[in-house]
Order: structure tokens, then sequence, then C-alpha cells
């Protein structure tokens, strides 16, 4: 059993050093409240139910509890949530003793303190190629997704919302077991409908981390599954959002806004609150919820911050997902925003689709008239009206007293940005005034300017100089800051956001995060009161939720895993107009699988990859001892009893669609088996993209798929011609048949072993 805190393994099972590193670096620790006897909300994770009828399973949580706490009464007091639908489990408040005595119990699998987890925050689809007016397709066969359950674990919903309306959709799915629940202003009959199928929040865990005390009106929140904050409600309109004519942000970006899914159906299951975040007990509360009410998707827009915690042992969501994926229900996650670094990606546990973001074809221009008529464009989304001809001012050479004094006020500044120190002068001037704000960066980001209620542009440092050369050149220099325009179309270049978190994955290096990407820079959907741009992983994470949830409609037999393979070898390694995708960092280089995975999502191309690589129960427990879980941790995990081969199998060939070799010495063979979804008698041949220096040699040359044959294994022997250790380089195997491409991408770094002496 595993407890954990911040100096060592307290159980009677040792752990890791690293994982005592991991949770260090995120701040699971035991405070000195605990060790002083006070109560902290625990989750205590029992793995997969023993018992079908729920009041068993919460009866069994009691019978735990129970010699912990001496008698039945405080057992059940000390409860804060019963998981009973989806796997078994039960957040408690407890003092650190009793957290180490119950870690010790037989039955648990381990118990983690409570933690917050964070937010991850038109043309959309029409870049993506998925039109709800082609004669064929995805939007078409499914009916415009109208069968299709979207559960969404994030900061609730604004009802009223024209996204959210339910004009021509039929009844409600048959399979719903969900429910609406009343709440602060939110009443269940008037604001569900056939569109918004489910509404429930989650306070428990938020009651008892407040000590009762969380100020709803002062946060502006609402003790309902009504939005707070605007982030559920962009989430949620992304990915099945209705219909509406003429959206735009201040004119911006105008067009016909909608979601993946537009007759698609919405529950939404609310667990964050404002600045405080989301609370770990109630996040795994709503995918217990989620998993007994027949979502077809969960969709999970919410992260740690790097770096990632550790599966099952520490990541509440990991092991939540687990089971609702065990149960045939795909679970999506953000990869995170706190890129571009390495080793920053979130959310790796390998059967969560874990998704990157990148930008689209369209960009908004701000035009900067310089004094002397040159005009420069900037980027960022300014929809205020224009600042004339003004006094242009360094922000460098601005001293304290005048910012102090408002010397800013009215004048438009230009701020280089290469440090800290930079950044707050900029923000004093913010905060001090200034009748508009040029931010000048190495590496664009124009989310800088989100939230400012100043004109803003961001310019990169070769525009910056050419700013500076005229300001240094002037006796009064002036400029014009112009509104935004909205550029649709060639020539504006694909790349994946500097947010947007980055591989290799640190817990298990063998195993590709992110696995795909989709959108999320200047995603415009609904908000509390209109239609606002958002950027994040978060507006990623829901497009390829509702394309997941799309997808079961027409493939209900596919797995998890089927469907996550499905996106990855179809995806697209070049912008949908075959232009290269660049990754955006502190270099400008051609992404890469770190980057985003298998490539940009092509949901026309998804439902015909031609073969999967499939993974079911057996697959996972092949991971599971691969990655060292002691046989008893794996049995209560799965529900049944289990012992790992010995020796114990190799995480190489875990069955991704993926090749990831973090440390190739000398030569290493791993195996993939491929399951047929396309027309019987196909034979594929592969097609290989060896990395740089790497040899890749795969057998047989040959797959022949007959009436009776749907499966086939290979092998890839790789090897290195590399002197010297190096980063990884990166390739692709593709298997064709002349109508089906599919590709996965290939990742290997060399190690060379010396004797030292």
């Amino acid at each position: 059993m595993r407890y954990y805190n911040l100096i060592r393994d307290t159980s009677s099972k040792a752990c890791p050093l690293v994982i005592s590193l991991v949770l260090i670096l995120n701040g699971v620790f035991i405070s000195a409240e605990q060790v002083n006897g006070l109560n902290k909300v625990h989750i205590v994770h029992l793995g997969a139910k023993q018992h079908d009828a729920p009041e068993l399973v919460t009866k069994s949580h009691y019978q735990i509890l129970e010699p912990i706490f001496g008698s039945k009464e405080a057992a059940q007091k000390s409860i804060v949530y019963s998981y009973r639908h989806g796997f078994s489990g039960f957040a408690a408040k407890l003092t650190a003793s009793q957290a180490k005595n119950l870690s010790a119990q037989p039955e648990v699998l381990c118990v983690i303190p409570s933690r917050t987890l964070r937010l991850k925050t038109t043309r959309t689809f029409d870049y993506l190629g998925l039109l709800p007016s082609s004669p064929k397709g995805l939007l078409h066969d499914t009916r415009l997704g109208s069968e299709a359950i979207i559960g969404i674990i994030d900061s609730g919903i604004w009802p009223e919302s024209e996204s959210f309306k339910d004009t021509g959709l039929g009844p409600i799915p048959e399979r719903w077991k969900g429910k609406c629940v009343s709440g602060d202003a939110f009443d269940a009959n008037k604001h569900c409908n056939k569109k918004l199928i489910g509404a429930e929040f989650y306070v428990d865990s938020l009651a008892e981390e407040t000590n009762g005390q969380y100020d709803f009106h002062g946060e502006d929140e609402y003790r309902s599954a009504r939005d707070g904050t605007g982030h559920g409600t962009h989430v949620s309109a992304i990915a099945a959002g209705a219909f509406v004519g003429n959206a735009s942000y201040r004119g911006l970006g105008g067009g016909a806004a909608r979601g993946v899914g537009p007759h698609a159906r919405i529950a939404i299951y609310k667990t964050c609150w404002g600045k405080l975040g989301c609370l770990t007990p109630d996040v795994l509360k709503a995918i217990d919820h989620s998993i007994r009410d027949g979502v077809d998707v969960i969709s999970i827009s919410i992260g740690d911050d790097a770096p990632a915690g550790f599966e099952i042992d520490t990541s509440d969501i990991a092991f939540g997902s687990f089971q609702a994926v065990m149960k045939g229900i795909p679970v999506v996650c953000a990869a995170g925003n706190e890129g571009p670094n390495a080793h920053t990606v979130d959310n790796v546990a390998p059967w969560i689709i874990t998704v990157a973001a990148t930008s689209m074809d369209r960009a908004f221009p701000i035009p900067i008239t310089l004094g002397n008529n040159i005009t420069i464009l900037g980027e960022g989304l300014n929809a205020f009206p224009e600042v004339g001809f003004t006094d242009l001012l360094l922000s460098e050479e601005l001293m304290e007293t005048s910012i102090a004094q408002g010397k800013t006020n009215g004048k438009i500044v230009i701020a280089f940005t290469p440090d800290n120190d930079a950044i707050q002068k900029a923000d004093r001037i913010l905060k001090a005034g200034c009748g508009g704000i040029i931010y000048a960066q190495s590496v664009v980001d124009p989310t800088v300017c989100s939230g400012l209620d100043v004109p803003c542009a961001v310019v990169d440092y070769e525009f910056g100089t050419d700013i500076l050369y005229y300001i240094q050149t002037t006796d009064v220099p002036t400029a014009k800051l112009s509104t935004s325009k909205t550029l649709v179309g060639r020539p504006v270049a694909s790349r994946v956001a500097r947010f947007s978190c980055r591989g290799p994955n640190s817990v298990s290096p063998a195993i590709l995060k992110p696995d795909i990407a989709a959108p999320g820079v200047n995603i415009l959907s609904a908000v509390l009161n209109g239609y606002k741009f958002m950027s994040g992983t978060s507006m990623s994470t829901p497009i390829v939720s509702g394309i997941v949830g799309l997808i079961r409609q027409t493939r209900p037999d596919w797995s998890p895993a089927a469907i996550r393979s499905a996106l990855v070898t179809t995806a697209w390694r070049t912008d949908p107009s075959g232009e290269p995708i660049f990754s955006e960092g502190s270099t400008r280089k051609l992404a890469d699988p770190f980057d985003y995975g298998g490539g940009l999502i092509n949901p026309e191309k998804v439902t015909h990859p031609g073969l999967v690589y499939d993974m079911g129960l057996d697959d996972y427990i092949h991971y599971l001892c691969s990655a060292d879980y002691s046989d008893n941790e794996i049995s209560k995990l799965i529900g049944k009893t289990n012992q790992c081969p010995s020796p114990r199998p190799s995480m190489l060939d875990f069955n991704m669609p993926s090749i990831t070799i973090p440390s190739l010495t000398g030569e290493v063979t791993v195996t993939r088996t491929v399951t047929n979804v396309g027309p019987a008698g196909s034979v594929y041949k592969p097609v290989v993209e060896p990395p740089f220096g790497i040899e890749l040699e795969v057998n047989p040359k040959t797959l022949v798929f007959g009436s009776n044959t749907t499966k086939n294994k290979f092998s890839v022997t790789v090897r290195s011609n590399h002197k010297v250790n190096g980063d990884f380089y990166f390739g692709s195997l593709c298997w064709t048949d002349g109508a089906h491409n599919v590709t996965i991408p290939v990742s290997i770094r060399t190690k060379i072993l010396r004797n030292y002496v």
C-alpha cells in the first residue's frame, strides 16, 4: 500500500525514491496541521468494485473505516464521497496517522491527500474539414452527432447561451441515466433541455477544504452547475454547441459558431470553483458519476502543474480514467499549458488520450503605424477603437517615478520582455494607465494581450527592433494602433502553440505523449454573456472529445484504444493544405511527435484507418507489470487476481500506436499487433522513414488479412549508427494497402555505454 508524504514512504512497502521527488515537486505533502492531528481530506483508492449494488459498495467503505475511527457513526461522519459506480473508493477526513494506518489495510490500493488541479485554458471545423454541408462524412453519418453524449468535467455551464438551445433535436437517448440538479440560479426544469441533458455540481470536498467558509457570492460563483468563470461554457460549446449565426467577439472572427457535434448532447459535471481551482475528490466523484450516467466520452480540460504525477499512484484523473476505459468509455485530457519546455506534458497515463494545441489558418493582424508612415503588422485580439497618433514611449527608458506620476497615460508604450523584471515593469505601466501597449517578444505569444482593458499588440524582436530604431532616431516619436483585422486561409501558417506542453513523457519515457493535436489558439466559443476567444489545451481537448463522441456512433464496437489508434494513425503531419507545421519555442523548428504526437487531428479520415493498434485488459496489465506495479496493486486495480510473469515484460512492447525508445543501447526488437478494421483480404506492406542514424528492420514484409485473419503481429528491429549520446531523432512506420496509410511516429534516443576508470 502506498501513502505519500514529503520526507519518506511511511507505508509497509517502500516506494521508489523518484516517486517522492515527483510528489515534492507537485506539492503533495503532509502539513504541520496534519502532524498535529488535524483532519485533511484524503482519497482512498480500492480499485475495481467488488459489488454491483452501489449500496453494498458504500457499506464496504464504512466497514473499512470503522476500525480506524472506533465506531460506525464516526466512520460515516468522516466520509466526504463514496465512489461506488464506476469503481470503488472514498474520500474521507483523516489525520496523518489515520491515513498511514488505513494505507496498511489489505483492501487499500493507495491513500492520496486531496490536491487542487487547474483548468487548462467559428473557423475551427472548416479548417479541419468537418463540414455539416457535406453529403457524406462524419457529421452526415452521425446526423450531426444527435446520439452522442459528451461528458464534460469543468467549471459548469451558462445554460442561457444560444449554443445550448435544443432546436431541432430529437428525444434524449434512452441509455442516458444521468440527471439535472437544481441550485443557485440554476433551475433544472428550466435550464436543462434536449441539448443540456445532465448538470451536476460537487461541493462536499470544497466545503471541507474551506471549512464551509467558501464565499460563493464574493468569488462570483454559484452553488450549482451554473458557470462562474466561463471556462466550462466555452469548452462545452466547442464540443457540442448548436449552430449560432453571426457570432463574434466585438466584430472579430465573425461567422457561424458551432461545436464539433451541433446536435450532440452535453452532460456537465462542475468540479472547478473560481480561483480556487478543482479539488481532486470532487473530480473523481464526477468521473464516477459520468461512468454511471452512460456518457460516450469524458472530456477533462484539467490537470496538474508540470511535472506530471505518477499515474494510478498519485493522479486521481489517471485512476478514475482507467476505470472508465475498462468500461469502454474513452477519456480525453489536456496536455497542459506549461510549454514549450521538454518533459512538461501532463495527463500521461497510457489509457488517456492526451491533446496538444495548435494554431490554425486564421490570424488577427494589428496595423501599427509609426509617425514616419511605416506600418508594421503586430498580432493580437484588439477590438478596441483605434488609438490615433500619440507619443510612442520605450518602457526601458521610463523611470518608476514617471510611471507612478501617470506620464504614460494616453501614450503607446513598447515593452521588450526578455525576462520577468521587464514583464513586471510592463504590468506596472498597465496598472498606472496607458493608451496602448506593444509587447516585443523573442517568441510571439499573442495570449499576453488576453484580458487587458487597453489596446494591445505583439511583435517579434525583428519588428520590435525596427520600432526601437525609429524611436531612437526621431525627436518626437509617435504611433497609431489600429483595431485587429481577421485574416483567414493562406498565407497563415499552422504552429504548435508555445504554451502547449511537450514530451517526452517524464513518468514513462517509452510511452509517447501527447497523443494528438487540435486547434487551441484563439478559439471563439460561448462564455457567460456572449462569445469570446480563449487559448489553451483546454480548447483543443473538447475538439478531440467531440470527434471521439462522433466516432463512437459510427464505430460502437471500437475500444478506447482503437479510437486513440485511429486518431494517431490518420493524423496530418502537415496542416490541411499540405504546409509544414512548425513548433513555437525558443527556436523555430518543424514540429515532431513530442510536440503533437501523431499530428493534427484529421476527422474525416479517422473512421476509416484500415488497421488499429487495439488494446484490452491484458495489454494494460502488460503495461502495469512493466512499470513495476506489484501483483497485489494490479489485482486490486483490475478486480481480480493477477500475477506478472517473470521476467517482467518490456514496456517497449506495449501496443501503443507509436514506437518510443528512450535509451537504445546496441540493438532491440519491439513487437506490435494490428487489427484489421477495413475490408477482408487486405494486404499491407511497410514504408519506413527511419530516424537519422537509425536502422529499422520490419518483419514480416507483408501483412495479409484474410476472411478469418483479423490480427497480425509484426516486429521492428532497431539499431543505431550513432557514436555519441544525443537527443531524440524522429521518423515513422507506415503500413499501406494502397488505400489506407496507417502511420505511427517513431522516436529513438541512443545511449552509448562507456567504461570509466
